[in-house]
């Protein structure tokens, strides 16, 4: 009786790949597993040193294509004694280890090369470096994995607190497909002539000397010290020549010659706070850089979050969209190797928290938290003790559930329905209302010191 055939799927690829890979690495060979744009997987045998023989060769190219079926390359073995450019892919920055399975000693080392057409920067982390003058710009993400959590208000809210207390902030709109911080913050001042979108096009085509990039909001700091500005996503329409949004933002995420996406995205917010010296009076540079991310995952927010900030605060609320989308998150980041990398930047919000006979607040939060936990566990290190001595592991970093200073120990803003709606052209003063700052207050104050905390130093977010 023939059996029914079974086909291969997406999630059933890796783990079969890099079963396989770990075993040609028991053999005391260094290999890296290739992953292309459709998912299917080559594996590259590094044999310059201990030679395959045929026999192994065709062995390990029928297992791979028997056990990958519809995800084995066309060439699914590659002997890297072969290869012109063999150093090319094993010596590459983007490749990671496989964070399941340590190295074996006598195995050779497995490598996974992941290639993708969007989302790759999701798992190259790094965290700003200070100015050259020695300076420290905190520059924070805003994200929320789904839209309508309240993410831009917050931005605008917590941008007018820190210029209260004396900081030169600039908020930068990378929402391209929505944007509203520009508007938001700068109700009834001049918009910049260009955006963030004629940055990206312009430089592109090395035009971007003299654009107007960023504008003063108008709002006056209660310390008289502080500072506003805002850089939008979309510059201001003129009678002369029409503002071809669509057509630019067509344009902006693609790769030119010795730059990716992820590297024009990081100079044009450099150009945004260059140009906050060049145009104000003061001549001061920002110190607190907000950056207002586009929701999802997408790579806007895989570059504000990996790579432009040292610190991103995470928008949700208490519901399976918001857990499964940051679950899903989460995983990709613990599979890439990048989950102790990250988790130290990151800050769970609780946006909109509703108060209600049914569900008290304090109920919502127990349950928030609860959930929170239960992401961001897979980022945390084993809490399971050494046999030896009964202890966890020096410098493990496994918080507990009550830790409030714990990533996911959420940070609450409260439901106010004054806010739905909002138009700030129409409502001076909006932000200084009494039910705003009620709504805000926890989070006002809690942002404001992880913000301006150093991130290099045992002060930093947690």
């Amino acid at each position: 009786m023939n059996l029914p055939h079974v086909p291969v799927r997406f999630d059933d690829a890796r783990p079969r790949a890099l079963t396989i890979a770990h075993d040609v690495a028991a053999e005391g060979m260094d290999v890296l597993l290739v992953r292309d744009v459709l998912g299917r997987f080559a594996l590259l045998v590094d044999d310059r040193e201990k030679d395959v023989l045929a026999a192994q060769a065709i062995a390990w190219s029928e297992r791979l294509t028997a056990d990958l079926q519809r995800y084995a390359a066309d060439r699914p073995l590659l002997l890297a004694s072969s290869l012109f450019s063999a150093d090319d892919l094993l010596d590459s920055e983007r490749t990671q280890s496989d964070p399941l399975h340590p190295p074996v000693d006598g195995h050779g080392g497995v490598r996974l090369l992941d290639n993708t057409v969007v989302g790759e920067d999701w798992a190259q982390v790094s965290t700003p470096t200070v100015e050259t003058d020695g300076s420290r710009t905190h520059r924070t993400a805003l994200y929320g994995f789904k839209g309508g959590v309240g993410r831009t208000t917050a931005t605008a809210i917590l941008a007018r607190h820190l210029a209260d207390q004396g900081h030169v902030v600039l908020v930068v709109d990378l929402d391209l497909e929505s944007p509203g911080a520009g508007p938001l913050l700068a109700a009834g001042a001049l918009m910049p002539r260009h955006g963030i979108v004629d940055q990206l096009v312009e430089s592109a085509v090395n035009n971007a000397d003299d654009l107007e990039l960023v504008a003063p909001t108008g709002y006056a700091p209660r310390t008289g010290q502080g500072e506003l500005w805002v850089a939008p996503a979309r510059g201001r329409d003129t009678q002369e020549v029409p503002y071809s949004y669509v057509d630019k933002l067509n344009r902006v995420y693609a790769d030119i010659p010795g730059m990716d996406f992820a590297d024009r995205l990081a100079a044009a917010v450099r150009a945004c706070e260059d140009a906050v010296v060049r145009e104000g009076e003061s001549g001061r540079r920002p110190n607190v850089v907000l950056l207002d991310s586009r929701a999802g995952i997408h790579d806007i927010a895989a570059v504000a979050i990996s790579r432009l900030c040292d610190l991103a605060l995470l928008f949700g609320a208490d519901n399976r969209q918001t857990w499964v989308g940051y679950g899903d998150l989460f995983a990709a980041w613990h599979a890439s190797g990048q989950a102790r990398a990250i988790r130290e930047k990151l800050r769970m919000v609780a946006s909109m928290v509703p108060e209600s006979p049914q569900r008290p607040m304090g109920a919502y939060l127990e349950s928030f938290r609860e959930h929170s936990w239960g992401c961001f566990s897979v980022l945390y290190d084993d809490d399971v003790p050494e046999p030896e001595t009964g202890r966890l592991a020096p410098g493990a970093f496994s918080p507990s559930l009550e830790d409030d200073s714990a990533p996911h120990h959420p940070i609450p803003i409260l439901f106010e329905p004054g806010l739905v709606g909002l138009d700030a052209d129409s409502a001076p003063g909006w932000q200084d209302r009494a039910f705003v700052q009620a709504a805000y207050r926890d989070f006002l104050a809690t942002a404001t010191l992880l913000i301006t905390a150093d991130p290099q130093s045992d002060e930093g977010p947690r």
